[in-house]
Order: C-alpha cells, then structure tokens, then sequence
C-alpha cells in the first residue's frame, strides 16, 4: 500500500539517489530495513516533462543486485520465452495494463493530462523485457502474480536487503 513520503523518506531517498528526487507521490515499497525502495511518480513532473516511469526503484542494494541480473542472459531468456509463451505473453500484457492503470489513476486525481505517455508502460512491457529495474519495481509495489517476469527477477535476485542498510552503506562510501 503506498504512503506519503515523510521529510525523513524524502532525505533517505536523497541519499539512495544521490541528488534530491523529484515529485515523489507516494513510497509504494518499503524494504525490510523500513527505508523507501519503490516510489511512485506522477506521469508529468512538476517542471512540465513527462515522466512514464510510474515505480521507480531507488535502494542502491536493490537496483545493484537488478543491473548484475540485467548484464546476464535472463532478459534474452525471458523475451525468447515471451514470444513462444502464449499465456506467459498474456499475463506480462495483463500487467502492462496494471501499471497503465495505476498511472491513469493517479494522473486523474492530480487533474493530469499525459498524452506524451499514453500506452506507454515501462520496462518494454508488453511486448518485450528491456528493464528489470522496472519490471521489479512494479512487482514489489503491487502483489506477487501481478506482473510475472518481475517476480520472475525478484525470485532470481533473493534477499537483496541482506547486503545492509543502504543509508548506512551510502554514509560509510561503500
């Protein structure tokens, strides 16, 4: 269930990042260390661009184990499984329109009009694997069985928030 960011969020989310975030809606994912993990932001950002990347992954611990995965084979393998997979296929479309529809959700209550973005998902859903980083956002800000592939990458990644508090890491230079 996605929160308000607290001032205290925000300041975490500036450490992962390493510069300030920008319109940050909502923490949609916490990791167990209780630091923000996933984000949800609006599909226009406040100085005017549009932004289509809805949960955004900001852990450097879970973003780092994500780009270790995304420089092996498993995205060639997913996308070669995709296109023979009828109900593989199926169920990564099914969650392209979860995350389209929680975008157009929030767009509507914030008055938003992106036509920039419109049947635009992330992570080259859904026809394709291109970013793991947002497959996996997505399935920690939602429910397992939401979006296959990223559960499918979250159960290759295992315990990620096992390599320490990201906030004391990022302090210590590590």
């Amino acid at each position: 269930m996605s929160e308000v960011p607290s001032n205290e969020d925000l300041s975490a989310l500036e450490i992962q990042l390493g510069r300030k975030a920008r319109d940050v809606h909502a923490i949609a994912y916490r990791c167990p260390c209780g630091n923000p993990a996933v984000i949800e932001t609006p599909p226009r950002l406040s100085d005017g661009t549009p932004f289509p990347t809805f949960y955004y992954a900001t852990c450097p611990n879970l973003t780092s184990v994500i780009s270790t995965l995304e420089n092996s084979e498993v995205m060639d393998e997913m996308n070669a499984r995709l296109s023979r997979d009828a109900n593989l296929s199926g169920a990564y479309h099914a969650a392209h329109d979860d995350y389209l529809a929680a975008r157009s959700a929030l767009a509507k209550d914030m008055k938003l009009d992106v036509p920039e973005v419109a049947g635009i998902s992330a992570g080259g859903m859904p026809d394709r694997v291109k970013c793991l980083h947002s497959l996996v956002a997505h399935s920690l800000a939602t429910e397992p069985g939401v979006n296959p592939l990223g559960d499918e990458a979250l159960n290759l990644i295992g315990n990620w928030w096992e390599n320490g508090n990201c906030l004391e890491r990022r302090a210590e230079g590590k």
